[in-house]
């Protein structure tokens, strides 16, 4: 396993040295490289089992960094960024030749990020390069939001991880890129589009599950649990016949009929917040409680809604639909 540990030192180093460590943010944890080296790229992708199609988000920790790398700031960006940095919120903007094509897949356009976590924005304030940092997890499982969580699944491939404490958020940023006037959502996340709205205005949702990603996470199937995640509306949980073998995640309350050991509530209070910020984690709960499938409800279509029935649609896709 993993050494685990809050020395940002300790990170740096292994770092400095082309090595690959896990680090917190408030969305979720990141398996991190120098994004400029080429060969620590690549061993991100070959930690996570990560397809060479699906572009990175590169990190760093000030909007002056930030233009060392990309080759344009659209007003608009420069907007978002200044009101909404550091958070969740990740923009795609045209690279610099520095940027390895491997980040991107070949696309001309760099994700970034400047997070919102003390522990990762004081690593970047100590190193040179930006970091290269898709979730700390298996390609398509799970996204992580504690140190044990990165440690279980990558624990035995990565040398260390910087443990931040609990990610508050817990859904991964928001994707915007901008086409001509244009503010463009590429994936829904912790920032909710009303927020952006009121500070660009109207924007454009781009279809965002597709097997040909223009930026991070828009894959068909993802954040999945290894059980079979199936979507249902809480009228159809109490008719199941099934209550012992099935795992419920519900969004503000239990339901009755079921064994509540197997039940999740995201919010008891129908907060969005507090739902998105659980969702990981519950779902892992509920994976490993001896169960055969997880049914899901829905939250309501609004505010941070949108990004958690999001995860939840990839989560439970099947070719076999």
């Amino acid at each position: 396993m993993a050494i685990t540990g809050n020395q940002v030192s300790i990170a740096k180093e292994f770092l400095l040295k082309g090595e690959v460590v896990a680090v917190p943010t408030e969305t979720v944890y990141g398996l991190a490289g120098n994004a400029l080296d080429e060969k620590a790229v690549l061993l991100i992708f070959e930690i996570k089992n990560r397809p060479s199609f699906d572009p990175l988000i590169v990190h760093t920790d000030s909007l002056e960094k930030v233009k060392t790398f990309v080759s344009d700031l659209p007003e608009k960006a420069q907007r978002l960024a200044e009101h909404f940095w550091p958070g969740p919120l990740t923009l795609l903007l045209q690279k610099k030749s520095i940027v390895p094509d491997l980040v991107t897949s070949g696309l001309d356009t760099v994700a970034v990020r400047i997070p919102d976590h003390p522990l990762i924005l004081e690593l970047l304030r100590s190193l040179e390069f930006p970091l290269a940092a898709p979730s700390a997890n298996p390609f398509g499982y799970i996204s992580p939001t504690t140190a044990a969580h990165v440690n279980a699944q990558l624990g035995a491939k990565i040398p260390y991880i910087l443990d931040g404490g609990e990610c508050e958020i817990g859904i991964e940023s928001t994707i915007v890129g901008f086409e001509n006037e244009d503010v463009v959502i590429y994936r829904l996340g912790g920032l909710a589009i009303d927020e952006i709205e009121r500070v660009v205005g109207k924007v454009k949702m781009m279809p965002h599950s597709t097997s040909d990603p223009k930026a991070p996470g828009m894959l068909k199937s993802h954040y999945a649990p290894r059980k079979p995640l199936f979507l249902n509306y809480k009228e159809a949980f109490v008719e199941s016949t099934q209550a012992e073998s099935t795992g419920y995640l519900l969004f503000d309350n239990f339901i009755g009929g079921v064994p509540k050991e197997n039940q999740r509530v995201l919010s008891r209070t129908g907060d969005m917040r507090e739902a998105a910020h659980n969702l990981f984690a519950y779902l892992r709960e509920l994976d490993a409680l001896p169960v055969e499938r997880i049914l899901a409800e829905r939250p309501p279509m609004k505010g941070l809604g949108l990004a958690i029935n999001d995860r939840l649609q990839r989560a439970s896709f099947s070719e076999e639909e």
